[in-house]
């Protein structure tokens, strides 16, 4: 057998969601250069969104290692020469972007200062639709190597930001989804002798979006009402995490406590379901939202997507995106068999579908082609010696009101140096922590989904 020649790739991710962890991992092999034979070691990092063992199992991404560590410990680890990384993957909210950015900055000038110049290539993005807190996110995310925008929208909008505030913008690096795929939709024939399936819609739920009981027992209503109007079709309620889990975004209201209140039961054609979401896009005839990135893996695929409008078009729902997608309907539409026709420019703008519209044509390049330009950014990074010093935009000079408290967050001095009492990274945490730090997460955890619910309510009144 001849010697392999691809080169060995060490590419490390941090992440602090299951939704987080789904993306760095994928854009990790995405963007990996060709010719490349990568190990991949996981980081989810501590809080109250650290994925649980049934989420990682849902995600379906392998790692050739997984761990659990805080900001610190991951820091320190970092600055190992051991762990010389080729990629790094930084998968988090922004402030935790930001915090690591410095940290990591003050760890690999200590590096330095004994000779030791090698430093990962960093990368950063969103895991999905960028609807809130542009400037915000973004410029908090300022200071990696790339990062990715996950379309030509995405990429226009994030440098018109940058250099907006005179900050550096050629990081930004246009790419895709990474979870984009699956088989094309073919039109569902009931007449079909094999393969005979009812009609299945499925709405795709969002854990934050919307927030408030009313609008989620509203929808949760409507979706009932609508398997009562065709009990032919089987509806389908795609729920993102169990009661008590948490993922990217806070779920005080789950849609399964609503559905136990439902009058005399959900209908027989109704079904709560996990799992993951290609594997339940593989059935499904008409997917509907509010605004998930569910509805760009659907529109992929060119499975009919509908936006909902029952609750407004607002930034606050996120739904504002998809204005010009020719997605937006709402439950009565659906009730009365609208079936929506995507603007194929609109689809194509946004990275997905692009293999075989026309307006992806005219857009340029495909789904195929879309991570060429961060494989060759990486790729001639690795290869062009010692990589200069982070420098992302917010410093304690630019921003000495606000940058202190997101990296005091994290445990770390305005300088990216870890604060005195920081967790020890030198030993993994004894049975009584263990113990301890779950109950606490239990704690926390409850008291987002029930207390904090209530408390709300009484001060209404």
């Amino acid at each position: 057998m001849p010697a392999s020649t691809k080169k060995s790739l060490r590419v490390a991710v941090l992440a602090d969601s299951d939704t987080r962890w789904k993306w760095g991992a994928l854009t990790a092999n995405r963007i990996a250069p060709a010719d490349s034979d990568i190990r991949l070691d996981g980081y989810l990092l501590r809080g109250r969104a650290t994925p649980t063992a049934r989420q990682l199992e849902e995600v379906g991404v392998r790692a050739d290692s997984l761990r659990e560590v805080t900001s610190v410990e991951f820091l320190r680890e970092m600055a190992r020469e051991e762990a010389a990384y080729d990629v790094l993957v930084l998968s988090l909210v922004g402030g935790g972007v930001q915090a690591m950015l410095h940290g990591l900055s003050h760890q690999w000038r200590e590096r330095a200062a004994t000779g030791s110049t090698k430093r990962p290539v960093v990368v950063t993005g969103y895991v999905g639709v960028v609807y809130e807190k542009l400037a915000d996110g973004l410029l908090l995310r300022h200071g990696a190597d790339l990062v990715l925008a996950n379309s030509r929208q995405d990429a226009d909008r994030f440098t018109a930001v940058y250099e907006g505030v005179g900050a550096d913008a050629s990081s930004v690096t246009e790419v895709a989804l990474p979870f984009l795929g699956g088989a094309p939709y073919e039109k569902h024939d009931p007449s079909a002798k094999q393969g005979r399936r009812p009609y299945t819609v499925v709405f795709a739920a969002q854990p934050s979006v919307p927030e408030s009981r009313k609008d989620r027992t509203y929808l949760l209503n409507r979706l009932v009402q609508h398997a009562r109007l065709h009990p032919e079709r089987e509806v389908v309620l795609k729920l993102r995490s169990k009661p008590g889990e948490h993922t990217t975004h806070i779920e005080e209201q789950p849609y399964q406590r609503l559905a136990e209140r439902i009058p005399g039961g959900p209908p027989d054609n109704l079904r709560l379901v996990y799992g993951h979401m290609g594997e339940v896009l593989d059935r499904t005839d008409l997917l509907v939202t509010v605004s998930s990135t569910a509805a760009l893996e659907s529109l992929h695929r060119r499975i009919p997507t509908v936006v909902l409008t029952d609750l407004g078009v607002r930034e606050s729902l996120g739904n504002h995106h998809f204005a010009g997608s020719g997605c937006l309907a709402s439950w009565d539409q659906l009730d009365d068999g609208h079936i929506p026709s995507p603007d194929e420019r609109w689809v194509a703008r946004q990275g997905v579908a692009a293999a075989s519209s026309e307006g992806a044509q005219a857009e340029g390049g495909s789904y195929e082609t879309a991570f060429d330009a961060a494989r060759e950014r990486i790729a001639g990074l690795l290869d062009g010696g010692t990589l200069p010093d982070l420098t992302p935009y917010y410093t304690p000079v630019t921003a000495p009101g606000y940058l202190p408290g997101i990296l005091a967050r994290h445990h770390l001095a305005p300088d990216g140096s870890p604060l005195p009492g920081a967790p020890d990274a030198d030993r993994e945490p004894g049975p009584v922590r263990q113990i301890v730090r779950r109950a606490a997460r239990g704690a926390y955890r409850h008291g987002v989904q029930r207390v904090a619910p209530v408390i709300r309510r009484m001060g209404e009144l």
